[in-house]
Protein backbone atom coordinates (compact mmCIF):
# COMPACT_ATOMS: atom_id res chain seq x y z
CA UNK A 1 0.00 0.00 0.00
CA UNK A 2 1.50 3.35 -0.73
CA UNK A 3 1.89 6.43 1.52
CA UNK A 4 -1.49 8.22 -0.12
CA UNK A 5 -4.18 5.32 0.31
CA UNK A 6 -2.69 4.76 3.59
CA UNK A 7 -3.48 8.08 4.70
CA UNK A 8 -6.71 6.94 3.37
CA UNK A 9 -7.38 4.08 5.12
CA UNK A 10 -5.66 5.58 8.12
CA UNK A 11 -8.90 8.12 8.17
CA UNK A 12 -11.29 5.34 7.68
CA UNK A 13 -10.08 2.94 9.87
CA UNK A 14 -10.50 5.88 12.66
CA UNK A 15 -13.71 7.38 11.60
CA UNK A 16 -15.00 3.44 12.07
CA UNK A 17 -14.66 3.48 15.63
CA UNK A 18 -14.83 7.25 16.66
CA UNK A 19 -15.11 8.06 18.88
CA UNK A 20 -13.03 5.08 20.54
CA UNK A 21 -8.81 5.58 19.61
CA UNK A 22 -6.72 2.81 18.21
CA UNK A 23 -3.57 3.05 19.49
CA UNK A 24 -0.40 3.52 17.34
CA UNK A 25 1.08 0.21 17.74
CA UNK A 26 -2.10 -1.40 16.70
CA UNK A 27 -2.44 0.32 13.61
CA UNK A 28 1.38 0.15 12.57
CA UNK A 29 0.22 -4.17 12.90
CA UNK A 30 -3.55 -3.30 10.68
CA UNK A 31 -0.77 -1.46 8.36
CA UNK A 32 1.98 -3.59 8.40
CA UNK A 33 4.65 -0.67 8.75
CA UNK A 34 6.37 0.46 12.14
CA UNK A 35 4.68 2.75 15.23
CA UNK A 36 7.42 5.69 13.78
CA UNK A 37 5.48 5.16 10.07
CA UNK A 38 2.26 5.32 11.44
CA UNK A 39 3.27 8.57 14.09
CA UNK A 40 4.18 10.57 10.86
CA UNK A 41 1.34 9.52 8.75
CA UNK A 42 -1.13 11.02 11.56
CA UNK A 43 1.47 13.79 11.78
CA UNK A 44 1.17 14.81 8.43
CA UNK A 45 -2.84 14.28 8.58
CA UNK A 46 -3.26 16.60 11.55
CA UNK A 47 -0.76 19.34 9.71
CA UNK A 48 -3.60 18.62 6.75
CA UNK A 49 -6.40 19.55 8.74
CA UNK A 50 -7.77 16.11 10.18
CA UNK A 51 -8.94 16.40 13.44
CA UNK A 52 -7.37 13.61 14.96
CA UNK A 53 -6.15 13.73 18.63
CA UNK A 54 -4.43 11.83 21.23
CA UNK A 55 -5.81 10.24 23.82
CA UNK A 56 -3.44 9.33 26.83
CA UNK A 57 -3.32 6.54 29.27
CA UNK A 58 -3.22 2.76 28.97
CA UNK A 59 -6.14 2.56 26.45
CA UNK A 60 -5.37 5.35 24.64
CA UNK A 61 -3.93 6.39 21.21
CA UNK A 62 -5.55 8.19 18.00
CA UNK A 63 -9.13 9.32 17.83
CA UNK A 64 -10.76 10.48 14.88
CA UNK A 65 -13.47 14.14 16.18
CA UNK A 66 -16.21 12.23 13.76
CA UNK A 67 -18.79 15.16 14.49
CA UNK A 68 -16.17 17.62 12.49
CA UNK A 69 -15.64 15.10 9.32
CA UNK A 70 -17.35 13.85 6.59
CA UNK A 71 -17.43 10.83 5.10
CA UNK A 72 -15.36 9.99 1.19
CA UNK A 73 -17.70 11.24 -1.32
CA UNK A 74 -18.09 8.62 -3.77
CA UNK A 75 -19.75 10.13 -6.56
CA UNK A 76 -19.47 7.99 -10.01
CA UNK A 77 -18.63 10.26 -13.08
CA UNK A 78 -21.94 10.04 -14.39
CA UNK A 79 -23.67 11.32 -11.26
CA UNK A 80 -21.05 14.25 -10.74
CA UNK A 81 -22.19 15.23 -14.19
CA UNK A 82 -26.00 14.50 -13.74
CA UNK A 83 -25.24 17.29 -10.83
CA UNK A 84 -23.51 19.62 -12.82
CA UNK A 85 -26.74 18.97 -15.36
CA UNK A 86 -29.42 19.62 -12.53
CA UNK A 87 -27.66 22.68 -11.22
CA UNK A 88 -28.51 24.41 -14.49
CA UNK A 89 -32.28 25.10 -13.01
CA UNK A 90 -30.84 26.96 -10.62
CA UNK A 91 -29.69 29.65 -12.80
CA UNK A 92 -31.24 32.89 -12.49
CA UNK A 93 -32.08 31.96 -8.61
CA UNK A 94 -30.08 33.54 -5.77
CA UNK A 95 -28.45 29.99 -4.96
CA UNK A 96 -26.81 29.95 -8.50
CA UNK A 97 -23.31 30.89 -6.93
CA UNK A 98 -24.36 27.99 -3.96
CA UNK A 99 -25.05 25.44 -6.15
CA UNK A 100 -22.01 25.49 -8.00
CA UNK A 101 -19.23 25.95 -5.33
CA UNK A 102 -21.37 23.28 -3.69
CA UNK A 103 -19.88 21.00 -7.07
CA UNK A 104 -16.58 22.19 -6.68
CA UNK A 105 -16.61 21.32 -3.23
CA UNK A 106 -17.60 17.34 -4.27
CA UNK A 107 -15.63 16.84 -7.05
CA UNK A 108 -12.75 18.26 -5.40
CA UNK A 109 -13.71 15.25 -2.35
CA UNK A 110 -13.40 12.52 -5.14
CA UNK A 111 -10.95 9.93 -6.18
CA UNK A 112 -8.32 11.93 -7.92
CA UNK A 113 -9.33 9.29 -11.19
CA UNK A 114 -12.94 9.66 -11.05
CA UNK A 115 -12.54 13.38 -10.89
CA UNK A 116 -10.73 12.85 -14.33
CA UNK A 117 -13.52 10.91 -15.67
CA UNK A 118 -15.70 13.23 -14.49
CA UNK A 119 -14.20 15.91 -16.72
CA UNK A 120 -14.05 13.93 -19.37
CA UNK A 121 -17.55 13.09 -19.76
CA UNK A 122 -18.81 16.56 -18.79
CA UNK A 123 -16.47 17.88 -22.07
CA UNK A 124 -18.63 15.86 -24.17
CA UNK A 125 -21.49 17.51 -22.86
CA UNK A 126 -22.94 20.87 -24.61
CA UNK A 127 -26.15 22.86 -23.62
CA UNK A 128 -27.80 24.93 -26.22
CA UNK A 129 -29.70 28.63 -24.89
CA UNK A 130 -29.87 29.76 -21.30
CA UNK A 131 -32.81 27.30 -20.19
CA UNK A 132 -33.16 24.26 -18.03
CA UNK A 133 -32.73 21.24 -19.62
CA UNK A 134 -34.83 17.98 -19.73
CA UNK A 135 -33.26 14.28 -18.40
CA UNK A 136 -30.56 13.40 -19.99
CA UNK A 137 -31.69 9.96 -21.63
CA UNK A 138 -30.30 6.86 -21.04
CA UNK A 139 -28.53 5.88 -24.13
CA UNK A 140 -26.13 9.34 -23.75
CA UNK A 141 -23.69 7.77 -20.83
CA UNK A 142 -23.24 4.96 -23.24
CA UNK A 143 -18.94 5.20 -24.23
CA UNK A 144 -19.83 1.99 -27.28
CA UNK A 145 -20.94 1.46 -30.59
CA UNK A 146 -24.63 1.67 -30.43
CA UNK A 147 -26.86 0.20 -32.66
CA UNK A 148 -30.03 2.55 -33.19
CA UNK A 149 -33.52 2.58 -34.87
CA UNK A 150 -33.78 5.86 -35.92
CA UNK A 151 -37.02 7.68 -36.91
CA UNK A 152 -37.02 11.13 -39.24
CA UNK A 153 -39.58 14.24 -39.47
CA UNK A 154 -41.48 12.12 -41.61
CA UNK A 155 -41.25 8.93 -39.27
CA UNK A 156 -39.10 6.79 -41.93
CA UNK A 157 -36.89 4.46 -39.83
CA UNK A 158 -33.90 3.49 -40.34
CA UNK A 159 -31.03 1.21 -38.45
CA UNK A 160 -27.84 2.82 -38.01
CA UNK A 161 -24.56 2.23 -36.55
CA UNK A 162 -23.29 5.26 -34.58
CA UNK A 163 -19.88 6.07 -32.34
CA UNK A 164 -20.95 8.70 -29.76
CA UNK A 165 -19.06 12.09 -29.89
CA UNK A 166 -20.98 14.31 -27.63
CA UNK A 167 -24.32 15.34 -26.32
CA UNK A 168 -25.96 18.57 -26.63
CA UNK A 169 -28.93 19.73 -24.84
CA UNK A 170 -31.41 22.32 -25.14
CA UNK A 171 -34.74 23.12 -23.33
CA UNK A 172 -36.93 20.86 -25.39
CA UNK A 173 -34.62 17.80 -26.14
CA UNK A 174 -31.11 16.25 -27.00
CA UNK A 175 -29.43 15.55 -29.54
CA UNK A 176 -26.69 12.65 -29.81
CA UNK A 177 -24.01 13.73 -31.96
CA UNK A 178 -22.29 10.56 -33.52
CA UNK A 179 -20.35 9.59 -36.32
CA UNK A 180 -22.89 7.42 -38.89
CA UNK A 181 -21.48 4.97 -40.17
CA UNK A 182 -24.34 4.65 -42.58
CA UNK A 183 -23.85 7.93 -43.91
CA UNK A 184 -20.19 8.28 -43.20
CA UNK A 185 -20.24 11.72 -41.68
CA UNK A 186 -21.03 13.40 -38.35
CA UNK A 187 -24.88 13.57 -37.41
CA UNK A 188 -26.70 15.17 -34.51
CA UNK A 189 -29.49 12.73 -33.77
CA UNK A 190 -32.52 13.96 -31.67
CA UNK A 191 -32.69 11.30 -28.72
CA UNK A 192 -36.71 11.10 -28.84
CA UNK A 193 -36.34 10.36 -32.67
CA UNK A 194 -34.40 7.06 -31.53
CA UNK A 195 -36.98 4.28 -31.35
CA UNK A 196 -34.44 1.39 -30.20
CA UNK A 197 -31.20 1.16 -29.65
CA UNK A 198 -28.07 -1.71 -28.70
CA UNK A 199 -25.08 -1.26 -27.07
CA UNK A 200 -22.21 -3.39 -28.99
CA UNK A 201 -18.35 -4.46 -27.61
CA UNK A 202 -17.04 -1.73 -29.84
CA UNK A 203 -15.15 0.69 -28.16
CA UNK A 204 -14.68 3.38 -31.04
CA UNK A 205 -11.86 4.67 -32.43
CA UNK A 206 -11.04 8.36 -31.39
CA UNK A 207 -12.30 11.12 -33.47
CA UNK A 208 -12.21 15.07 -32.58
CA UNK A 209 -15.62 16.73 -32.33
CA UNK A 210 -14.40 20.03 -33.46
CA UNK A 211 -17.01 23.09 -32.52
CA UNK A 212 -18.34 23.55 -35.94
CA UNK A 213 -19.63 19.10 -35.72
CA UNK A 214 -21.96 21.25 -33.11
CA UNK A 215 -23.32 24.43 -35.66
CA UNK A 216 -26.71 23.35 -35.10
CA UNK A 217 -29.10 25.77 -36.10
CA UNK A 218 -30.66 27.11 -33.06
CA UNK A 219 -28.12 28.91 -31.60
CA UNK A 220 -24.49 28.60 -29.68
CA UNK A 221 -23.41 25.86 -27.67
CA UNK A 222 -21.47 26.04 -24.54
CA UNK A 223 -19.89 23.05 -22.92
CA UNK A 224 -20.59 21.78 -19.36
CA UNK A 225 -18.78 22.45 -16.53
CA UNK A 226 -17.60 20.97 -13.24
CA UNK A 227 -15.94 23.74 -12.32
CA UNK A 228 -18.64 26.06 -11.29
Amino acid sequence: MNRTDRLYALVEELRAVAPRPRSARWLANRFEVSVRTIERDISALQQSGVPIYAETGRTGGYCLDKAHTMPPVNLTPGEAVAMALALRHLDGTPFRAEGRSALRKLVAAMRQEDADAAKDLAACVHLLGDGPVPPMPPVLNIRRVLRIRYADRQGAVTRREVEPLGYVGRPTHWYLVAWCRLRQEIRAFRTDRITSFSVTAEVPPPRPLRREDLDIPYGDVEPLSLAG
